[in-house]
């Protein structure tokens, strides 16, 4: 065997070994390459050049509504993450909570905590528990790094496998915005993330029921709201391009209620 592939071997299994995370609330080992520095100075970035290129909303209700619910779920959050000991990884977020004017059916959430709902999501968020579902989900991807564990799969695996060797090499932020980029989908069309893979799209579905749970939402509107973007959404909605609904997405949402309702429910 190829001593130099031996070597590259060893060093790329040390690599994953010393880069493993759980994600908080499931458990779920996960690989993260990058730092939470470098994530959140990439999002900063990124967000910044959301700003210069989307108008934001001058619709006084929906900001108001989504800062409410945003608030009141990180609050949430703090608590649990505070309880367990983990109040620097909380205080690692920027949370911020926005709308554009834009009548696309969307919403995303960088990974530093900055929340964009686009007006044409408030035709399927007509009450708190239904952005609510929205904000559980989005935020849900931020505090389980998929941010970090996606930029770390294109950097071992995607078109930007070849700098993985080089990864041992000190910091490059050129060459780090150039992966979040790719995984991103920046420089393509404001505001239009790539899709999260099914793992964790599913995981972040449950995350987001269990920070309903813990702000004393109704979880019962997750599935609800799925089944109406899924029947009514059609092709013109942006979330449902990365967001897929499909049944088996909503059947599984509808087998974790009981257990969630039973653990995390606020009293």
């Amino acid at each position: 065997m190829n001593r130099f592939f031996i070597i590259a071997s060893l060093i790329l299994a040390g690599i994953i070994l010393s880069s493993c995370g759980k994600v908080m609330m499931t458990g779920r080992k996960q690989f993260l390459l990058f730092s939470d520095e470098q994530i959140m100075s990439l999002s900063d970035q990124s967000y910044n050049q959301f700003k210069t290129e989307m108008k934001f909303s001058q619709n006084k209700k929906y900001h108001e509504s989504v800062n409410k619910v945003g608030k009141r779920m990180t609050d949430a959050v703090y608590a649990y993450m505070k309880e367990r000991g983990l109040e620097a990884e909380y205080k690692k977020f920027n949370w911020q909570f926005s709308v554009a004017d834009n009548d696309q059916v969307n919403a995303f959430c960088l990974p530093n905590g900055k929340i964009v709902f686009y007006e044409g999501i408030f035709k399927y968020t007509d009450t708190p528990d239904k952005i609510a579902v929205v904000m559980g989900h989005e935020i849900a991807h931020a505090i389980a790094k998929h941010g970090n564990e996606r930029m770390s799969q294109e950097a071992l695996v995607g078109t930007a496998g070849s700098i993985v060797s080089q990864m041992i090499g000190g910091e490059n932020q050129q060459r780090n915005q150039a992966i979040f980029n790719i995984a991103f989908n920046v420089g393509a069309r404001v505001g239009i993330l790539l899709p999260y893979s099914r793992k964790h799209e599913y995981e972040a579905d449950k995350i987001g029921v269990i920070i309903m749970a813990l702000a004393g939402y109704n979880i019962n509107s997750a599935p609800l709201f799925w089944e109406a973007m899924m029947q009514k959404g059609g092709a013109k909605s942006e979330f449902l391009s990365t967001h897929p609904s499909d049944q088996n997405r909503i059947v599984k949402i509808k087998e974790i209620l009981p257990e969630i309702e039973k653990t995390y429910k606020k009293k």
